[in-house]
């Protein structure tokens, strides 16, 4: 990760849409380079919801140690009446134009309407509506109705999107709009500045999780402590909740150091790496805005940089994650031996002080708390001489 200077959350910028990145399909995830010990060692922080299940799934498969912590939540009203409401004003008005921007939307929208006796009428009533899409999901979501639709936007953003429907048809047209998660009201102002009508559906909304969630804080307090090697990101809301979360609890630039520094930001797409970057944190991204795709750049990404090797006079070392690894085993190390050891193995042989071991402690220590946490590090790696004392200067690896 490259460092950056520590900004405020950009709350300006595309916080109401989401990289097109719905579940992993199977064959996704079969491109995934799969390999059951891969990420051995590791721990990823998900922040995700509905799209959780596939991170974790996928992330754990490969040896890695998970936490789960949605900054977000999907939240469905307890009474679909106001989308039932919004579905019947939709099939009066016979729209010229449908947006349709998620697979998930789509299809909850249709078994909403489906479930009232609203279904045919709505499928009749798009019957000769043009339907553009944002993704492949949400193309997938339409042909599942039975329609079809008649193009896609270019970047799979919802600018893009309403950028093709101001492009391709003339104005005063009455056009549909099937929101997600947050509703983008630039993204409308833009549709009402030309369209003389724009009618919202809105399936489903995001909400952040209550303060009763305390998954969350510990992800901030995780973060800060260096004690993820990486963090994925599904949407640009997701970001901006876990940065209103750190705020809330003093510890935004910690968060921002620790993200820019040793823990991995990986998002799905650009729109989801903006508020990121706009924190001076340059996150990881696949090329393709996919989830499969995200899970192979995270694999591929810890694999090849987050391993450090250093040669010693017992033999190789590499520190992968929380696992040292050396005469072919693998000794998992509890956080403050983790902290003590990966000061010693940057260093690479070079002294590191007593007070310098002391600072990379996560919590507040003295000298004593290191050499107690020292002493257990020895134990527990069990190789006499690898962690060498320096009179009055300090230790180092033997190398």
């Amino acid at each position: 990760m490259s460092s950056g200077t520590t900004g405020t959350p950009n709350t300006t910028g595309h916080p109401n849409h989401s990289d097109k990145a719905g579940p992993a399909e199977p064959s996704e995830l079969s491109t995934a380079a799969f390999q059951p010990n891969q990420l051995e060692g590791f721990r990823i922080g998900v922040t995700s919801d509905r799209r959780s299940s596939d991170l974790i799934d996928a992330f754990e498969r490969r040896g890695a140690r998970v936490v789960h912590a949605p900054t977000l939540r999907i939240a469905h009203s307890q009474q679909d009446g106001p989308l039932l409401d919004d579905t019947r004003v939709m099939i009066a008005a016979r729209p010229d134009v449908l947006l349709a921007t998620t697979g998930y939307g789509v299809r909850r929208w249709f078994e909403v309407a489906e479930a009232d006796g609203l279904g045919h009428a709505l499928t009749e009533a798009l019957a000769d509506t043009k339907i553009l899409v944002r993704g492949p999901k949400a193309r997938g979501g339409i042909r599942a109705t039975g329609l079809n639709d008649s193009g896609m936007s270019d970047s799979e953003t919802t600018a893009s999107l309403v950028t093709k429907v101001l492009e391709d048809f003339p104005p005063g047209l009455t056009i549909g709009i099937q929101v997600h998660g947050f509703t983008d009201e630039a993204q409308l102002d833009r549709l009402r500045a030309v369209h003389k009508r724009v009618l919202i559906v809105a399936p489903y909304r995001w909400i952040a999780v209550d303060d009763t969630d305390e998954r969350v804080y510990k992800l901030v307090e995780a973060i800060c402590a260096r004690q993820l090697d990486c963090v994925t990101f599904t949407s640009a809301p997701s970001v901006h909740a876990l940065f209103g979360a750190a705020e809330g609890m003093g510890m935004y630039p910690q968060l921002v150091a620790a993200l820019q520094t040793q823990v991995v930001a990986g998002a799905v797409g650009p729109v989801t790496a903006a508020p990121l970057e706009s924190a001076g944190i340059v996150p990881i991204q696949p090329t393709r805005f996919r989830m499969g795709a995200l899970i192979r750049l995270v694999c591929e990404h810890l694999e090849q940089n987050a391993i450090v090797r250093v040669d010693t006079q017992n033999g190789p070392l590499a520190l992968r994650g929380s696992i040292v690894e050396i005469g072919g085993d693998r000794i998992p190390l509890p956080p403050t031996a983790l902290a003590i050891m990966r000061a010693l193995v940057t260093a690479r042989g070079a002294v590191v002080s007593r007070e310098a071991l002391t600072l990379a402690l996560a919590a507040p220590s003295d000298d004593h708390a290191m050499e107690v946490s020292l002493s257990r590090l020895r134990q527990t790696l069990g190789v006499p001489g690898l962690v060498a004392t320096v009179v009055k200067r300090g230790y180092r690896l033997n190398v």
